[in-house]
């Protein structure tokens, strides 16, 4: 049986549930800004959860994955855009006091350009002073030889990860999902791991002046042992 886009969308929500020191991070910064833009927000869980704690304002998810899209559609109670696109095609301006990344969803810049035009984006969105936070896995962890080291299982599903190449910071991967032992879908992406340096520097570039940045939910330092780099920072007047 194949093993289609909705049923990769309903699979990622169970994997990735939105509860933990991440949405303990994100939820306060949702809850004080009145316009919200989430850049990559697949299947919508974090723009859904504040709605149901509450929040009455304007809440945007923008995400080129159709099938995340319709999911979170089928699962918000109303109240929520959902915009299908990349960040690099947005073209709102200064409507928005906080855009968010989660998820990592930062490192799908593979390119200079693709970065340089989605942070212009989302720096364009905001209003003078607006808040751009995200999370980015820390190089130095090197998280991705931890992929494929074992095999995920739920249910009667087997998750692999075949890593194809490493170069220059972005590394390609094959993600199989398996069903007794026979593939019913394989995907294949690259995921850039910035530096924190260059990081800052594009953000420089971009308008953005950072306001914190830290190795962990819990706001600590960035060190060796860091496995996360979680950064807010404003939009320049």
């Amino acid at each position: 049986m194949t093993f289609t886009d909705a049923d990769n969308a309903a699979l990622y929500d169970r994997l990735n549930p939105w509860k933990g020191a991440d949405a303990d991070f994100y939820d306060p910064l949702v809850d004080e800004a009145r316009d919200v833009l989430d850049v990559g927000c697949g299947t919508g869980q974090m723009l859904i959860s504040a709605r149901e704690r509450g929040h009455a304002g304007r809440l945007v998810g923008v995400d080129p994955d159709l099938a995340a899209l319709e999911r979170a559609r089928g699962r918000a109670r109303g109240g929520v855009e959902w915009v299908p696109g990349k960040a690099s095609g947005m073209r709102w301006q200064g409507e928005f006091d906080l855009a968010v990344m989660s998820s990592n969803a930062f490192q799908c810049f593979v390119t200079d350009e693709d970065l340089r035009e989605s942070l212009r984006a989302i720096r364009t969105a905001l209003r003078p002073g607006g808040r751009f936070a995200f999370d980015t896995r820390y190089p130095g962890a090197r998280e991705w030889e931890r992929w494929a080291q074992s095999d995920f299982e739920i249910d009667d599903l087997t998750i692999t990860y075949r890593i194809e190449s490493v170069e220059d910071g972005v590394v390609t991967f094959a993600e199989s999902t398996s069903r007794g032992g026979e593939v019913v879908r394989c995907d294949r992406a690259s995921l850039r791991f910035l530096e924190v340096e260059e990081l800052n520097g594009f953000l420089a570039e971009a308008g953005f002046v950072a306001e914190g940045q830290f190795g962990d939910w819990e706001r600590g330092p960035i060190t060796s042992l860091s496995r996360s780099v979680v950064t807010v920072c404003r939009a320049s007047a």
